[in-house]
């Protein structure tokens, strides 16, 4: 892509989140060190990020021992990476301009993430940067929300983070072969500060008028202290939905056709013997 190119306004709830990175960074779950090395899929990868926000996933990627390119859209979400995984390679920018080179990259991941992308423009990009053989792997955390009182606490933050089915363009692509997925469950330890950092880290909260935003936040508190169990704090339980597919590349040349020999009856030119 050139620097002439227009790129598409970007939507205003993504935009939410750089304000609120350290609410972000101190109130989200991270992911699970199974979820992640099944996301990756084997040892020592190479593996390019998007998405990466403050690291939350980047951090176990690195301890598992693979060289990893994290990309981030915000500067201030990209700050706190750089503070969480000091020299890991990091950069600004986004999923639709990847900054790496063609089959440079054993796997793309994106943790919490995708849903964000413009995918008629990100998808071409990570088939890209894919080498042969190489996958694409998304990953949600989702409140399991089985459990009755965390179904509760759902219709206070609201459920538009448990939507995945952004995944379903992977399926639908040409891009990428068949799409597996697997769960683990984890859980996050809460207490009554970072309950409402989870709220005001969501985008739909973040978004909010700050009368409004503060009446949420408030309405939050209230529920933690009819279910908090005061200095234990709670353990929101979690599943990560885990999705990954191989990139399809067509990388071997044609096989040559076969010389036709026209005996003259498939044209309608005048053959003509010039012995």
């Amino acid at each position: 892509m050139t620097d002439e190119q227009p790129t598409p306004a970007p939507d205003h709830a993504a935009l939410s989140f750089g304000r609120n990175a350290l609410a972000y960074d101190r109130g989200r779950p991270s992911y699970p060190a199974e979820a992640v090395a099944w996301l990756v899929g084997g040892d020592a990868q190479v593996v390019l990020e998007l998405g990466a926000g403050t690291g939350k996933l980047t951090a176990e990627l690195v301890a598992q021992g693979h060289a990893v390119h994290a990309v981030e859209p915000d500067a201030e979400m990209l700050a706190l990476l750089e503070a969480r995984v000091p020299g890991c390679s990091a950069k600004q920018a986004s999923a639709e301009e990847i900054p790496a080179h063609d089959k440079s990259v054993d796997v793309v991941v994106c943790a919490t993430s995708f849903h964000w992308f413009d995918h008629e423009r990100a998808l071409p990009e990570i088939a890209r940067v894919l080498k042969p053989g190489g996958h694409v792997a998304v990953v949600w955390n989702e409140r399991d929300e089985r459990i009755p009182w965390v179904r509760r606490l759902g219709d206070v933050l609201g459920r538009h983070d448990l939507d995945n089915t952004s995944q379903a363009v992977l399926v639908r692509s040409e891009l990428f072969g068949f799409v597996e997925e697997k769960s683990f469950t984890h859980w996050q330890d809460i207490n009554r500060e970072s309950i409402v950092d989870l709220a005001a880290s969501r985008s739909n909260i973040a978004s909010l008028a700050d009368e409004a935003r503060e009446a949420k936040l408030a309405e939050v508190l209230a529920f933690y202290d009819d279910y908090g169990r005061g200095m234990d704090g709670m353990q929101l339980p979690y599943r990560a939905r885990c999705f990954k597919a191989v990139v399809v590349k067509d990388d071997d040349p044609p096989e040559p056709e076969e010389p036709v020999v026209s005996d003259g009856t498939d044209t309608d030119m005048l053959l003509i013997d010039f012995r």
